[in-house]
């Protein structure tokens, strides 16, 4: 076992009671008497259950009416019987106790077990030379019902065999009983480890029942030298290490004989001869022990006591929920499905980089407004998705609706519908009169006029910006419709628009478009 530094803020191991920041003063009296209690209903109850087995299973009854499972089976029956205030002793410590149960085992919360060996090798002396002496002993004891009849081998190692594995279990039972629990309630009320001793040296030699003072002497110098091995080496390893093989050697040598196993004496009814030599023997073990404690240094206080968590730093826990008195989201987003597996969460993921619109040009998605000026319009002149307008407002087409103030009829709006022909021409309406001249098809071999307009048809006359006008006389080729009223009044002259001669209106400028978006038509002759 390696060298340890305890911490002297730390606690012994009769004070490890009070290792709670639970610890109430009533908590080591009320579980003495819940373990009390327990452990005799605990008894009780095994008992009847074997009995009624035994008796189902048919074998002899006893004189006092439980079942006689023979000397072996019925020892067997005696020691986990015992064996049974183990788990009740841990159960005490949890739950009334409020600390861990390793606390019982030693001041480091767990059993030492490389400890336990040290000890177990320590006791092998005093227990060897124990038979030894007592073989010199005067014969005056008495056998307690036994004999000195050899059992046989098949019998002693079947013995045997039992005794290895529930003598253990029943020293450490008692052991966790008196040296454990018990000494430890006591020491929550005393820190003396002397005065913490004593209560439990002589409950454990009362447990074993009144038989000789010399008997009683001895069990009470057991308990007290365990109690004082368990304080200075912090822990039960050696109170059950001296416990254990001390019950495995007076079993085993009674187990040699027929009838030795079914006696009835204990410890208590030890004549003084025996006595004096088992008292001799555990003195022997308590000095190799301390010797070897101060070599191996085995931790005999505690960490320090945990300190109580103040309320403020206790996690908050909902009475009925982490949503309560809502439902409980069922996901990380609340009753909403989870995220999908893409950028834009539970809704489909676009097929593009701009969404399910079109990717915006360099004016947005959206185009400018037409005829509007830089930053809004194009650079490059681009209008965006949208046809680009008439210079003149005009809508192109053979029904387009009036675009100007002065309505139907009007010269200067572009828009008049193509009236019939006139009777005078026979090869019926011109192009000129179909509708105004922003729609004048382009004719094959047509060149531009100076300000870019459509080329003036053969006859007409040019105005002084340029423009063209049809000459006088000319029918094909006047911008007043033929279905016109007698006695309309001319509409008004747009801005630059020459007179025509004939004094019926003026002449409606030539189409601006560029001729990829004149419609085609054939060639006027």
């Amino acid at each position: 076992m390696t060298a340890t530094s305890p911490d002297p803020t730390g606690l012994p191991y009769h004070r490890m009671a009070r290792y709670s920041p639970h610890h109430r003063w009533w908590r080591p009296l009320l579980g003495t008497v819940v373990l009390v209690f327990g452990s005799v209903l605990a008894t009780v109850f095994l008992y009847i259950l074997t009995d009624v087995i035994g008796t189902a299973a048919g074998y002899p009854e006893l004189p006092d009416g439980g079942a006689d499972f023979g000397p072996v089976l019925g020892t067997g029956l005696d020691l986990a019987l015992i064996a049974v205030d183990l788990p009740l002793v841990l159960l005490a410590v949890l739950w009334l106790g409020r600390r861990p149960a390793g606390t019982v085992a030693s001041v480091t919360g767990r059993p030492r077990w490389r400890w336990l060996a040290w000890c177990l090798l320590a006791s092998v002396p005093p227990m060897v030379l124990l038979p030894v002496v007592a073989i010199f002993l005067p014969d005056d004891q008495g056998d307690g019902g036994g004999s000195d009849v050899w059992v046989g081998w098949q019998t002693f190692l079947l013995s045997l065999a039992m005794l290895v594995v529930l003598v253990p279990l029943q020293s450490a039972a008692e052991e966790y009983v008196f040296r454990g629990w018990l000494l430890q309630a006591a020491g929550a009320f005393l820190r003396s480890p002397w005065l913490a001793v004593l209560p439990q040296a002589v409950l454990f030699a009362a447990a074993h029942g009144w038989g000789t003072p010399w008997g009683f002497a001895d069990l009470l110098v057991f308990g007290a030298v365990a109690g004082l091995l368990t304080i200075r080496t912090g822990g039960l390893e050696a109170s059950i290490a001296l416990h254990a093989l001390n019950n495995l050697l007076a079993f085993g040598l009674s187990a040699m004989y027929v009838d030795g196993l079914a006696s009835d004496e204990t410890a208590a009814d030890a004549p003084w001869q025996l006595a004096l030599v088992d008292m001799a023997s555990v003195l022997l073990f308590a000095a190799i022990v301390l010797r070897l404690a101060r070599r191996r240094h085995p931790q005999h206080l505690s960490a320090p006591v945990p300190e109580p968590i103040p309320p403020h730093f206790l996690p908050y826990v909902p009475p009925q929920g982490a949503y309560w008195p809502y439902a409980q989201a069922p996901g990380a987003y609340g009753p909403y499905p989870q995220q999908a597996p893409g950028a834009y969460g539970p809704y489909p993921q676009p097929p593009g980089s701009h969404g399910a619109y079109p990717p915006p040009g360099a004016h947005g998605a959206y185009a400018p407004p037409p005829g509007a000026v830089w930053p809004y319009a194009s650079p490059q002149g681009s209008h965006g998705p949208y046809a680009p307008p008439p210079s003149n407002g005009a809508v192109p087409g053979p029904a387009a609706a009036p675009s100007g103030p002065d309505g139907p009829g009007s010269a200067g709006s572009g828009a008049d519908a193509p009236g019939p022909a006139a009777p005078s021409d026979p090869d019926g309406p011109s192009p000129a009169t179909l509708g105004s001249t922003a729609s004048s098809p382009v004719l094959p071999g047509d060149a531009p006029g100076p300000d870019g307009s459509s080329p003036a048809a053969p006859g007409d006359l040019l105005g002084p910006d340029g423009s063209s006008h049809p000459a006088p006389g000319a029918a094909s080729h006047s911008a007043v419709p033929s279905s016109a009223a007698p006695g309309d009044a001319p509409s008004p002259a747009a801005p630059g628009d020459a007179p025509s001669p004939d004094g019926a209106g003026p002449a409606v400028p030539a189409p601006a478009d560029p001729p990829s978006r004149q419609p085609s038509g054939p060639q006027e002759s």
